[in-house]
């Protein structure tokens, strides 16, 4: 490959037809300027530098070596989709408060502590806890209640509890994750929007209790205009505001209300068979059209988005200088 064409490398694992397909869409846009190929790496040395423009990271999230590689990278210069050391330190619940702040409306939410030690604590290390009250939690909250981790994805560990007895039984089968009680969002519609570049939104049809390749609603009735304004206008804040160039926001609507339920997925399921062709060809063109964009106007380094500067502005008073 000659020296003056610019490489945007894609990090994934164990996906079929999206890594490909956007390889093709590159090349196309890149006009012999700039060329996508998969990233080659080893053991890393403490003295190497990595000859890309741009990595696309798709599984990071599985695997602790490739965020360290990313990070390194970044720290070198190659812009990083998703940033690794944000991605690293977002979780669900933090999650909520900026979409707040960005006047997303999300369900009654509580954070709650390990039902087993994790792994090298005793009960010495927990000095600061109390014991939990749970009538308060359950009155808050009110029944049916989700139980879901605060860091994790692909609807794993994920109970839906009617009462008291299914909750704790929920609850104990938690191991030593951090868990989310949730109000239940009793919805309409539920759509999952996927946001690339913080300024393009997908909107799709989505059922959550189907079968995983089956959730995609294909032919559904279009959005009233209204709705689907709003719908786009909280996916593409709630992305801006945590950073992510590619990420997917799940949205219930109650009573004509978009409701924020799950929408820190910065490595979203884009395999043609899950979305569909027509979803599928959309986020492949819009990808690589960003890609491209963004080694041909490279991005100042970023933290984390703009939620500090929203999280903020929404909790100063109105009139505050």
């Amino acid at each position: 490959m000659p020296a003056a064409v610019k490489r945007i490398g894609l990090l994934f694992g164990m996906e079929d037809t999206f890594p490909g397909a956007l390889i093709r869409a590159v090349e196309k846009r890149g006009r012999g300027k700039i060329a996508a190929l998969p990233v080659e790496i080893e053991a890393l040395r403490d003295t190497d530098r990595f000859d890309y423009a741009l990595i696309l990271d798709r599984i990071s999230h599985e695997v602790p070596f490739y965020r360290t590689f990313l990070k390194v990278a970044a720290a070198q210069g190659v812009q990083v989709v998703n940033n690794p050391f944000w991605w690293s330190a977002d979780d669900k619940y933090f999650g909520n408060l900026v979409a707040r702040a960005v006047g997303v409306a999300t369900p009654r939410t509580v954070l709650l502590p390990h039902k087993q030690r994790p792994p090298n604590t005793e009960s010495t290390s927990y000095r600061n806890l109390r014991f939990v009250d749970w009538e308060a939690v359950f009155d808050y909250l009110e029944f049916p209640i989700f139980l879901k981790p605060a860091y994790g994805g692909g609807w794993k560990d994920v109970y839906k509890t009617h009462d008291r007895d299914e909750f704790f039984d929920a609850y104990d089968r938690s191991r030593d994750l951090v868990m989310m009680a949730q109000e239940t969002i009793n919805f309409t519609q539920y759509y999952r929007c996927f946001t690339i570049g913080r300024k393009r939104v997908r909107v799709m049809r989505y059922n959550p209790a189907a079968p995983p390749k089956e959730r995609y609603v294909r032919n559904a009735p279009p959005l009233e205009p209204e709705l689907l304004a709003r719908v786009e206008r909280d996916a593409l804040a709630l992305s801006a505001a945590l950073g992510y160039d590619m990420n997917t926001v799940e949205l219930a609507i109650r009573d004509g209300m978009p409701y924020a339920i799950d929408f820190t997925n910065p490595a979203p399921d884009a395999e043609r068979s899950s979305v569909g062709d027509e979803h599928f060809e959309w986020i492949v063109a819009t990808m690589a059209e960003v890609l491209v964009e963004r080694v041909r106007r490279p991005l100042p380094f970023e933290l984390g988005g703009s939620w500090p500067a929203a999280v903020r502005a929404a909790r100063e008073p109105a009139g505050a200088p």
